[in-house]
């Protein structure tokens, strides 16, 4: 039996092209317990545009009572609308239809303020509301039932998309919940299926706390595909508290995935509970037992990995590296990312580490320049009958 060693063969759906958003400003952001200004949103926001994102979450319309880390949506989005911005992009030649500006909208009122916002002429392109598989843990982040939320999420559709937004419906703790633990992952399914049901543009799909293997992961984006086999409606979402999630894309793209989102840094989780000096809302006490230890998956790790699987995805990945080392000095902390430090695999090497003295030792031994084994031993090796450990008994 000879092994097939090309993936895209063994697994056929997988793609040699993928999208990968960023939602550093929203959810990385929201996680701080400091107040990130206006200025840092809109620099980094733009700058992952310039590297090559095409589609960004901007911020939260939520009330900023609970969650104040966005307090200046509105200014945020007034920005990415101006002739400074535009006139920026079409200097790199980055149209802005190409872009996609979204803003989180859990509630009504959210929606609502989209709407007004799009009215006169900054309101985002897409916004987002969310249901959890897990009652309890849908309570938490709405304060409603999932079938109040449902029917909220079904008018809030239809007002949307006669004002010109797409509505993205998430589908979180897929893979579990924090609060009540194991879920089942075709209720997932079953919630997708109900998000298109009432008119939704896409859906992203929520591992909300780190719980997700590969193996489970592959089995339920090949369920979810099974069953709605459109991959441009689906994109993945994935948090990392284990230092997992890396494993969880390769099962992703191998059930034929193409859209991910990350943050810079593996920043975000849960919305803070302190700002600065006071405490606020957010959505109540930690799940973790070190809010320090958690975020999503790590934008600058996941596109160095789809990069070097030679997956094209349109960024310019050492720009994207020097957004994430500025980052740190943003956050003020040490962040999650290994590239950022140990960067890309040079296929060149680093001959700058290589000991002086090997060429001249390969002469004075009378050695040939690339010779790697005895001159006495055959062109190839020949496995003895028995080897290793059968041999050695």
């Amino acid at each position: 039996m000879t092994t097939e060693y090309d993936l895209w063969k063994i697994f056929p759906r997988m793609p040699k092209k993928v999208e990968i958003g960023d939602i550093t400003i929203r959810d990385g952001f929201q996680h701080e317990e400091k107040y990130i200004s206006t200025a840092a949103k809109i620099f980094y926001a733009e700058e992952m545009i310039l590297a090559g994102c095409k589609e960004i979450e901007l911020t939260n319309l939520g009330n900023p009572a609970g969650i104040p880390q966005f307090r200046d949506a509105g200014e945020v989005l007034k920005h990415f609308a101006s002739e400074r911005f535009l006139k920026r992009i079409a200097r790199k030649g980055i149209k802005r239809e190409e872009l996609t500006f979204t803003a989180v909208s859990i509630r009504e009122p959210a929606v609502d303020t989209a709407i007004e916002m799009k009215k006169e002429g900054y309101g985002p392109d897409r916004i987002l509301m969310m249901v959890s598989t897990d009652p309890e843990h849908h309570f938490a982040n709405s304060g409603t039932t999932l079938t109040q939320y449902w029917k909220e999420a079904e008018r809030c559709i239809q007002k949307a998309r006669d004002a010109g937004i797409k509505m993205c419906g998430t589908v979180s703790t897929i893979w579990g919940s924090p609060i009540s633990g194991a879920t089942e992952l075709k209720d997932a399914v079953e919630f997708t299926k109900r998000w298109f049901e009432i008119g939704a543009y896409d859906i992203e799909h929520a591992d909300h706390d780190g719980s997700a293997s590969a193996a489970d992961v592959y089995r339920y984006c090949s369920m979810i595909l099974d069953a709605m086999p459109n991959p441009e409606a689906h994109l993945l979402h994935l948090h990392e508290t284990k230092r997992v999630a890396s494993a969880s894309i390769l099962g992703s793209l191998q059930a034929g995935f193409t859209r991910f989102e990350g943050t810079l840094g593996g920043l975000g989780g849960q919305p803070a509970n302190f700002l600065d000096d006071t405490p606020v809302r957010g959505t109540g006490e930690y799940y973790y037992k070190d809010p320090r230890y958690v975020g999503l998956i790590t934008f600058e790790d996941l596109l160095v990995q789809i990069d070097e699987m030679s997956i094209e995805h349109g960024y310019d990945v050492d720009r994207v590296l020097w957004l994430g080392e500025k980052m740190e000095k943003t956050i003020g902390r040490r962040l999650r990312s290994e590239a950022v430090y140990n960067g890309r695999t040079e296929k060149g090497g680093h001959m700058e580490f290589a000991r002086p003295g090997l060429s001249r030792l390969i002469e004075k031994v009378g050695e040939k320049t690339g010779q790697r084994t005895p001159s006495d031993w055959g062109g190839k090796a020949v496995l003895p009958d028995p080897w290793g450990p059968e041999m050695w008994k």
